[in-house]
């Protein structure tokens, strides 16, 4: 008999295991297992392209409908994984199926976090950002005139805001932090997409803190803030981060720590069982981290793929990632951990790139309608050569000019 390889979860990382797993070895079984009884399709895109009505459902589907025939591989959909067995390598689904394996790949992903049911969490017209079915109700929350408070300066939150703003929405975002996006991003870049969204009329309030969703008739109409006033709200969406989903993996007594913890070849504790995409834990400059990206879960899938045929591929992908906000594509190369230093770069129009520095060395790069200079930051952290901060500010520097030389 072939290997078999079960795959829990058909979103990007897990879809990305399977189709290497296939190129890379014509007779192994596969097994997709998803938790959505949707085709699989493409996240990043629910909160930007199909929130706003331009790309639809059929036009985002990770693959065909046809491929997982032609290529042999099982796809299980609307099941989750409910235990494993390591000893026997098996896998329940809450369909009651048991489905023995070779090799496990957990592709879980996350889930967002939820404002607590007690302080009005629970109400109607209360939404996150993640699925399908999120994308679709907040499509029918988004019309003109009506009031949306958005809870969460970041990335998720944002783009929400500026759909809605787009669809004629009174929007107000509240961000607990003293400026939106400060988990991840310099003050430049915050002060940026502020002034975007304020630009397009929506309001933005930093540094309040949120008491609770206020309700009537079981329906959210406007969100308490510490101190006593109430910002009404005819619907409210929800951004305060997500939460990998490692409950299987932790009840199965794989090694947890903000995510499966995961060796540099995707491997977990237990050798016969992979994780990847949002729910991993990796190897980062001696500690680890979870990504919460697109090519960060492509990347690693393939990698677990090709490390269950038997190589020993290491996961060293350049991280990147990007988000729509109104006229504004914002692309990020590489990671900004740690940065002690920024220099801005403005371009003609609405063109501008923040790089951050550590010890004077180039680490990534915030790049405003700026394609070129994204892909060259790219480029560039992918040839290991390294960047000082004091030859990028010279003036006419050029980051194509730099990497040929």
């Amino acid at each position: 008999m072939a290997r078999h390889t079960v795959i829990v979860g058909a979103s990007h990382g897990g879809i990305a295991a399977a189709a290497r797993l296939r190129a890379l070895d014509p007779l192994a079984q596969i097994t997709v297992v998803s938790a959505e009884d949707a085709h699989p399709y493409q996240r990043p895109v629910l909160s930007k392209a199909y929130l706003s009505g331009k790309a639809a459902l059929e036009t985002i589907a990770l693959r065909p409908a046809s491929w997982f025939a032609e290529n042999s591989i099982n796809l299980l959909r609307g099941m989750t994984a409910t235990t494993i067995d390591r000893a026997a390598q098996t896998v329940s689904l809450s369909s009651g199926q048991n489905l023995s394996y070779d090799a496990l790949v957990l592709a879980t992903g996350a889930s967002p976090r939820q404002f607590p049911a007690d302080r009005g969490g629970a109400l109607k017209g209360v939404h996150t950002m993640r699925d399908l079915g999120d994308a679709d109700r907040l499509k029918h929350e988004m019309v003109e005139g009506r009031r949306l408070v958005v809870i969460g300066g970041g990335y998720i939150g944002l783009e929400a805001a500026s759909e809605a703003a787009k669809k004629g929405v009174q929007v107000t975002v509240l961000e607990a932090a003293d400026r939106i996006v400060k988990r991840v991003a310099a003050r430049q870049t915050s002060d940026h997409l502020r002034a975007l969204h304020q630009g397009h009329g929506v309001t933005i309030r930093e540094g309040v803190h949120i008491d609770r969703i206020a309700g009537s008739n079981g329906s959210a109409v406007g969100v308490e803030l510490e101190g006593g006033e109430t910002v009404p709200a005819d619907f409210v969406v929800v951004g305060i981060g997500i939460s990998p989903n490692t409950h299987v993996a932790e009840n199965a007594g794989l090694s947890i720590g903000n995510g499966v913890v995961v060796d540099s070849c995707m491997r977990t504790s237990d050798p016969c069982v992979y994780a990847v995409g949002d729910c991993a834990s990796f190897p980062y400059e001696g500690g680890h981290i979870r990504l919460e990206s697109v090519q960060n879960a492509n990347d690693q899938g393939a990698v677990a793929a090709a490390n269950i045929t038997g190589q020993e591929l290491v996961y060293r992908s350049t991280p990147w990632f990007w988000s729509d906000q109104f006229d504004m594509k914002l692309q990020i190369a590489g990671l900004n951990t740690g940065y002690d230093d920024i220099l801005v770069q403005s371009g003609t129009g609405s063109t501008r790139a923040h790089l951050y520095f550590r010890d004077g060395a180039f680490l990534a790069a915030d790049c405003f309608n700026d394609p070129v200079t994204f892909a060259m930051s790219r480029k560039l952290l992918d040839s290991g050569k390294v960047l000082t901060r004091e030859q990028a500010g010279q003036s006419g520097f050029s980051l194509k000019a730099f990497l040929t030389s």
